[in-house]
């Protein structure tokens, strides 16, 4: 255990607090659940940046790290889709979500066939990140009467839905050659 670890631990805990925020009737209702969003996404930061600065990363933090991120990611796209009920916002949430499946799949496959090192988290995967944060924060925050924000979010979104489906075919692309020889293999 040690202090990025511990920060990690900190984002898994705050999941229950962000849903019962959210749901939470209450005059802060949309800057509650933000706040702790919010939170959330600085710990991912700072937890990273300790874990190099002091040189504690670790194999569990580097399991635990992107777990607490996808969970996060997936819970606050599964409440805003039921907050906007909307075509228009399930869409980017669907391509989000099978994605992350799809690709935690891919990378358990690859290490499983001594290729891991060919899905390794990218430079893209890290922009996809910032984004997918900033649009669920904005769309947090969004009220029926902040169209701008709310349309900011939605336009935020779809651009990590982009760069989500993006880098899915860049990681598809590099475990082609692992797939051919598993298809050759029968």
């Amino acid at each position: 255990m040690n202090i990025p670890i511990g920060l990690t631990l900190v984002r898994i805990a705050l999941i229950p607090v962000f849903v019962a925020l959210f749901y939470l009737p209450a005059h802060w209702g949309l800057a509650g659940p933000a706040l702790v969003f919010a939170l959330a996404g600085l710990t991912d930061w700072l937890d990273g940046w300790l874990a190099r600065r002091l040189d504690q990363a670790t194999r569990l933090g580097a399991f635990l790290d992107p777990v607490a991120d996808k969970l996060m990611v997936a819970i606050a796209l599964v409440l805003l889709a039921e907050r906007y009920h909307a075509w228009w916002f399930t869409l980017p949430a669907m391509v989000i979500i099978g994605r992350e499946i799809m690709i935690s799949a891919l990378r358990e496959w690859m290490a499983e066939v001594g290729e891991r090192a060919r899905v390794a988290v990218s430079s893209l995967g890290k922009w996809k990140t910032t984004f997918q944060m900033v649009a669920l924060l904005a769309l947090l925050l969004a009220n029926p009467d902040s169209r701008l924000l709310l349309w900011s979010g939605v336009t935020l979104l779809y651009l990590a839905a982009a760069l989500t489906l993006w880098s899915m075919l860049l990681y598809l692309h590099a475990a082609w050659g692992a797939f051919r020889s598993a298809i050759e293999e029968g």
